[in-house]
C-alpha cells in the first residue's frame, strides 16, 4: 500500500481509544475497587484478569484470523461485545460477580491489540519504522485520559472511573468499525512451521524476556497510584505523573527511526531491561523524593515506548506471513497474558505483607533476570558484510 493510501487517522484513531481505556483502568480501577472495600490481594486478582485472559484469548483469535485472513471483522466484533459486557460492572460490585464480568471483558478485549498491530504493521509493508507515529496517537490518548480522569476524580469521586470507560469503549467500537483489512503479504519463508520458529534461541529468549519485563511491571501498573496517594500525593499529580512518562515514550516513538538506522533492536531492548531494573527500584525506595520520582518517570520512555518499539520489531522480523497474526498474539499472551498475570499476583500477594518498597524490589529483579536471559540467548550474529 503506498504512503498516500496507508490508513493513517483510521488506525491512530483506535489506538487512541485503545489506550485511553488502558489510561483509565491501569491507573484509576485499583483506586475504585479500594473504594468497593476490597483488599490487595482481590484488588491483584480483579486487575490480573486484564492479563490472564491474555494468556490463551488472543492466540484463538490470532489462530482464526489467520485462518480466514478477517483480522479486523474479529476486531469489531471484540470490541462490540466489550462494550456490553462491561456494562455490568455498575451491577456486579462484590467479588464473584465482578470476577465473571471482567473476565468476560477481558476475553473479548484482549483480542483486539494483536490483530490491530498486525493490520497496521501489514499496511506499513517494508516501512514498519513508521509505525511509532501510528502507534503514537495510543499514548496520547492514555494521557488526555490519565489526566483529565485524575483531577475529575479529585473534584468529584472515584465513581466517576465506570463512567469514563464506558464512553471509551463506545469510541473503541466506533474507531473499529472504520479500520480497513490489509493484505497479508505471502511469501515462501512464511510457511515455515511456527512450532520451528518456537524453537529458535532467540525467539525462545525475546519472548523469555518479554514474560520477565511484563511481570517486572506488575507493582507498576496495580499499585502505583495508590502508592503514590498513601505517600502523600494528590490523584490530581498522580495523573500528571503517569502523563510524565507517557509524554516521554511519545517522543522515543518518534525518534525510534532514526534510533533503529544506527543501533540493533537487540541492543536497544537489552539496554531498556537494565533501565526498568533502576526505575523500579526508585519508585519503590524512594518515591517521596519529587525529583527522584520525576526521573523514574522520565524512564518510562525507555522501559515502555522504546522496550515495546524494539520488542515490536523483533517479532515482525521473526513471524512473518501468515504467522504474522499468530506471532503478535503469541507475544500478548505470553508477555502480557503470562507475565503480566503473574506480575499483578506477586504485588497483591506481597503489597500488604513486604510494603511498596520491597514489592517494586521483586519487579527490579524480575527486569535483571529478563536482561540476563536476552543478553545471553537473544542477541543473534551481525549479518556478514555483502
Amino acid at each position: 500500500m503506498t504512503v498516500s493510501t496507508f490508513p493513517y487517522w483510521r488506525l491512530s484513531g483506535f489506538y487512541f481509544f485503545y489506550f485511553a481505556f488502558v489510561g483509565a483502568m491501569a491507573p484509576f480501577w485499583g483506586l475504585y475497587l479500594h473504594s468497593l472495600q476490597f483488599n490487595a490481594f482481590q484488588i491483584g486478582v480483579l486487575m490480573s484478569l486484564l492479563q490472564v485472559m491474555r494468556i490463551f484469548a488472543p492466540n484463538v483469535w490470532g489462530h482464526i484470523a489467520d485462518r480466514t485472513g478477517k483480522r479486523v471483522a474479529i476486531v469489531q466484533l471484540a470490541a462490540v461485545v466489550s462494550l456490553v459486557a462491561f456494562i455490568g460492572v455498575f451491577w456486579a460490585t462484590s467479588f464473584w460477580p465482578l470476577f465473571l464480568v471482567m473476565s468476560l471483558i477481558s476475553f473479548f478485549w484482549s483480542a483486539s491489540l494483536p490483530l490491530v498491530e498486525a493490520t497496521t504493521l501489514s499496511h506499513l509493508g517494508e516501512r514498519t519504522e513508521r509505525y511509532g507515529r501510528v502507534r503514537l496517537w495510543g499514548s496520547v490518548g492514555f494521557i488526555v485520559v490519565v489526566v483529565g480522569l485524575g483531577m475529575a476524580i479529585d473534584r468529584a469521586s472515584v465513581a466517576l472511573v465506570p463512567w469514563a470507560v464506558l464512553g471509551l469503549l463506545v469510541g473503541l467500537v466506533l474507531t473499529a468499525r472504520v479500520i480497513p483489512e490489509a493484505e497479508i503479504a505471502r511469501h515462501d519463508h512464511a510457511h515455515i512451521p511456527l512450532r520451528e520458529v518456537l524453537r529458535r534461541p532467540q525467539v525462545v529468549a525475546l519472548l523469555g524476556a518479554a514474560l520477565l519485563m511484563a511481570a517486572a511491571h506488575g507493582p507498576y501498573y496495580t499499585f502505583f497510584t495508590i502508592h503514590l496517594v498513601e505517600t502523600g500525593y494528590s490523584k490530581t499529580l498522580a495523573g500528571w505523573l503517569w502523563a510524565l512518562g507517557v509524554v516521554c515514550e511519545i517522543g522515543i516513538f518518534l525518534i525510534m527511526p532514526r534510533v533503529f538506522a544506527r543501533v540493533r533492536p537487540e541492543t536497544v531492548l537489552l539496554a531498556t531491561l537494565v533501565i526498568a531494573a533502576a526505575r523500579f527500584l526508585l519508585i519503590g525506595w524512594q518515591a517521596h523524593s519529587v525529583p527522584l520520582l520525576l526521573g523514574a518517570q522520565l524512564l518510562h520512555a525507555f522501559t515502555f515506548g522504546a522496550y515495546h518499539a524494539s520488542a515490536l520489531a523483533l517479532v515482525h522480523r521473526h513471524f512473518t506471513g501468515r504467522n504474522q497474526a499468530r506471532g503478535q498474539a503469541l507475544y500478548n499472551s505470553i508477555a502480557f497474558g503470562v507475565g503480566g498475570t503473574f506480575g499483578s499476583l506477586y504485588a497483591g500477594a506481597a503489597w500488604d505483607g513486604l510494603g511498596a518498597a520491597w514489592t517494586f524490589t521483586l519487579a527490579s529483579v524480575c527486569a535483571v533476570f529478563a536482561a540476563l536471559l536476552f543478553a545471553r540467548r537473544g542477541r543473534a550474529p551481525k549479518p556478514l558484510p555483502t
